[in-house]
């Protein structure tokens, strides 16, 4: 599975402060993802990119940089991040799933000031992809250039839009769709993935591979965010997903009596909020600090909208949704897909204490014989950056 990060700020940042800097980086996370339970294929090293909005004097739609180099091993990454300020940054490490290797695989993916990015995987994609291809209009259809079941979703956003009378090449003003468009949009997209899957035959969804999605959508017009923290089951966590908000992402630096650590260049950042505003909002698979209270669980199965600094949640009421606030759901299947989950984790990320144990573990990817809340916290304990 992939990992992606979101950022949006009422100011521009310097890239580098959210790709490579950080201790916990989505840079580092390419390599060293703490919250990964896959162990078979612990790296997320087939391709990157990222994507940002530059001056509007240059127009409207994002510049994307990706390539299929890993992220870690990158020359340019690292030339181009140290660089290059935008208030809005989207960034992308993937682990194929769908799709072979290639730039045109990789995230995230554009048309015209749409910018869209996915972690998770269609279910039964292989009796999904000719249906939903052929459900497109012709211009989406074409657009495709790659052969992942992500950007055939971005193809289906794109045609939901349309036919929800919102066509991507025109948008109602400089401030774009607006975002209640966009979440329209990918509420409906999420509905018609669905709904594919449920006529494929009892035989097929039974005997031949599993047909639930976790589908983690971030989608972007340039103004406003929406994503969705999403799995089609009842019965099922999703995939991780955290958001952070303050005033300031700030590097913390180290007391004068503490010695700088010589092993590493990764640098330690905190969200900092000295009032009630939301200067900066980012959303990511993985925390990339460790501070007990800079990360909030956006919960299964609902939509996360950014809108003029102001993040929103709302819950995907589906026939997966349960209106029961104890309603438990089962961490086994993301951890099949190689996610970890946060269920337990309503509130802020609360870390161990330093140097906490993570604890044993054996069965199914060597997480199966955990209890969902032990798995949370022995991926949450991984986190810690051991003395």
């Amino acid at each position: 599975m992939c990992r992606f990060l979101v950022y949006k700020g009422k100011d521009e940042i310097l890239l580098s402060k959210l790709i490579l800097d950080p201790t916990h980086s989505i840079l580092t996370q390419s390599y060293d993802s703490r919250l990964r339970l896959d162990r078979r294929r612990p790296h997320n090293g087939d391709g990157f990119g990222v994507g940002y909005y530059t001056s509007p004097a240059l127009g409207p739609e994002p510049c994307i940089f990706t390539s299929t180099i890993p992220a870690w091993n990158c020359i340019n990454l690292s030339r181009l991040a140290s660089k290059t300020t935008s208030n809005l940054i989207f960034a992308h490490v993937r682990a194929t799933t769908e799709g072979n290797l290639s730039d045109s695989n990789c995230h995230p993916f554009s048309y015209g000031r749409l910018m869209f990015m996915h972690n998770g995987g269609i279910g039964c994609w292989a009796h999904v992809k000719r249906r939903l291809a052929l459900s497109l209009a012709e211009q989406w259809f074409i657009n495709v250039q790659g052969s992942t079941d992500s950007e055939w979703a971005f193809a289906l956003f794109l045609d939901s839009m349309q036919k929800a009378g919102a066509h991507p090449d025109n948008p109602v003003s400089s401030a774009g769709f607006g975002h209640t468009v966009l979440r329209k949009a990918l509420l409906t997209t999420i509905e018609r993935i669905n709904t594919l899957i449920a006529e494929i035959p009892d035989n097929i969804k039974t005997c031949e591979e599993d047909c639930r999605s976790l589908l983690n959508f971030a989608v972007t017009d340039g103004v406003s965010v929406v994503c969705t923290r999403y799995v089609s089951s009842r019965t099922d966590e999703a995939a991780s997903l955290f958001f952070s908000s303050g005033t300031s992402w700030r590097e913390q630096h180290p007391h004068p009596s503490e010695a700088p650590s010589t092993e590493t260049t990764n640098k330690n950042y905190k969200m900092e909020r000295r009032d009630k505003g939301s200067d900066i909002v980012l959303v990511a698979s993985e925390p990339l600090t460790f501070e007990r209270d800079n990360w909030v669980t956006v919960p299964t199965n609902s939509t996360l909208t950014i809108s003029k600094q102001t993040v929103m949640i709302h819950p995907i009421m589906d026939e997966f949704y349960s209106p029961n606030p104890a309603h438990s759901r089962s961490a086994q299947f993301a951890q099949t897909k190689g996610q970890t989950v946060t269920e337990g984790l309503k509130g802020p990320v609360s870390l161990p204490a330093s140097g906490a144990a993570t604890p044993g573990c054996g069965g199914v990817n060597g997480v199966g014989a955990l209890g969902a809340s032990q798995a949370v916290h022995g991926a949450i304990a991984r986190l810690r950056v051991e003395g």
